[in-house]
């Protein structure tokens, strides 16, 4: 029904909306780093960089016990509610007067961002069943926009105004304003889809968790999966991170300038994830290795190119890896039915996420323990040869994805859960 296919729309690109804003997050520290050392008058770029990953591991431990809340409760309801968090926690760093403080910040921020991927992940799952890569692909220009707007307006903003706290002040502002908007504009999965009201209701007794998959094996395959693709994810964050500082110590940048360069890693992702996600539905897996195989070449080449070459290697490189992430999480998601997608998705990013999201940290650790030498590019080289071969390991999750959607599609019965009432297959968006 026309009707129908309108309310699906406007709910994805307002997930979508949601998405730029939780990403955007995530990444505005990136280009303040110096500044934010300066300022806070710290002692070496390490504890800049921590900042990072403690808003990362505050966005991802709590992921699963949100899958949980996403399987029980309003979808639409927790993905406001996390943006609200969110932007409260940015609102609380712009005014930080110390480290502790601006510590505390970044864990309450990171807990409203792990509201989102577990909730949205299941909604748009389920919303699209005909269709899940493309629809994975264009929420996934969301992410494109805010991790593409993040350092971009940072950088600018904190050359512009004389501070890093000015960009963070208005970014943490803005986001109180979109999840009225989604409130107002959104509509429920049950309301759009007759029959999801299944979802919503009581888990069954004992340990929910354990009824997930009904076999060791298959407990195995996820785990394996889990992490391996945790490796892509530590390589990525990694990559982002240590462009900031290598084009900065190594090569002179401004805020500013470094913003704008990271931004191009982000740019291009707006075609290419609608795009392969497309192309996804017919081979998932073959895509996933191509364009991690791409990735992790343009990565190796990237402190080796000439400085004006650099801002395309990076709008290159995250053409092809960032469109690995709505054709894995498609393919996840296909391999479970509705009624666990929330507990799935979220345990699988907090493997991700803890392993990932220790590469800022650890990133820092390594150039500051360069020294001096943290301003030769050749001193880099060695860095960037290691998360490629990341990259290349993370290949391995493709066997232990692709025995997991063939050996996964169980009844739903042998899950621990109430079936679902068959749904009609609407049109694709």
């Amino acid at each position: 029904m026309p009707q129908e296919r309108n309310h699906r729309v406007r709910t994805l690109w307002l997930t979508a909306v949601l998405h730029a804003f939780t990403h955007l997050y995530q990444v505005a520290l990136i280009p303040l780093y110096l500044r934010i050392q300066q300022d806070l008058k710290l002692s070496n770029v390490e504890q800049s960089t921590l900042l990072v990953t403690v808003l990362g591991f505050a966005y991802f431990v709590p992921s699963y016990p949100l899958g949980t809340l996403a399987d029980r409760l309003s979808r639409k309801k927790l993905l406001a509610l996390g943006l609200v968090i969110n932007s409260l926690g940015f609102l609380g760093l712009s005014v930080a007067p110390n480290y502790a403080w601006a510590v505390a910040c970044v864990v309450v921020a990171g807990f409203g961002g792990s509201f989102y991927h577990p909730a949205a992940t299941a909604l748009i799952a389920g919303l699209f069943p005909e269709a899940r890569g493309r629809a994975f692909g264009w929420v996934g220009v969301g992410a494109s926009a805010g991790f593409c707007l993040g350092p971009l307006y940072a950088g600018w903003r904190a050359v512009s105004s004389g501070n890093w706290r000015a960009p963070i002040f208005e970014l943490g502002s803005f986001g109180l304003i979109a999840p009225g908007v989604f409130v107002l504009l959104a509509q429920e999965e049950s309301k759009i889809l007759p029959g999801r009201e299944d979802r919503i209701g009581p888990l069954p007794r004992g340990n929910s968790a354990l009824r997930l998959f009904p076999s060791a094996t298959l407990w195995a395959l996820f785990i394996g999966a889990s992490f391996a693709f945790s490796l892509r994810d530590f390589a990525g964050s990694a990559m982002t991170t240590s462009a900031s500082l290598f084009l900065q110590n190594a090569h002179g940048f401004s805020p500013k300038f470094a913003g704008f360069a990271l931004a191009g890693i982000f740019l291009a992702s707006a075609i290419s994830n609608p795009l392969f996600g497309h192309f996804s539905e017919g081979g998932r897996m073959r895509w996933v290795c191509v364009l991690l195989l791409l990735a992790a070449f343009l990565m190796s080449l990237f402190p080796r190119v000439p400085v004006p070459w650099m801002t395309p290697v990076l709008l290159a490189y995250g053409f092809f890896f960032l469109a690995t992430y709505p054709i894995v999480e498609a393919a996840l998601m296909e391999s479970v039915p509705d009624a666990i997608r929330g507990r799935i998705f979220g345990l699988f990013i907090t493997v991700g996420g803890l392993v990932g999201n220790l590469s800022h940290w650890l990133v820092g650790g390594w150039i500051k323990r360069l020294g001096s030498g943290a301003s030769e590019p050749t001193k880099y080289l060695p860095l960037y040869a290691a998360l490629s071969v990341l990259m290349l390991l993370s290949l391995t999750g493709l066997p232990f994805l692709h025995s997991l959607r063939r050996g996964e599609r169980l009844p739903v019965s042998q899950l621990g859960v109430a079936p679902l009432t068959p749904l009609r297959t609407p049109e694709a968006p």
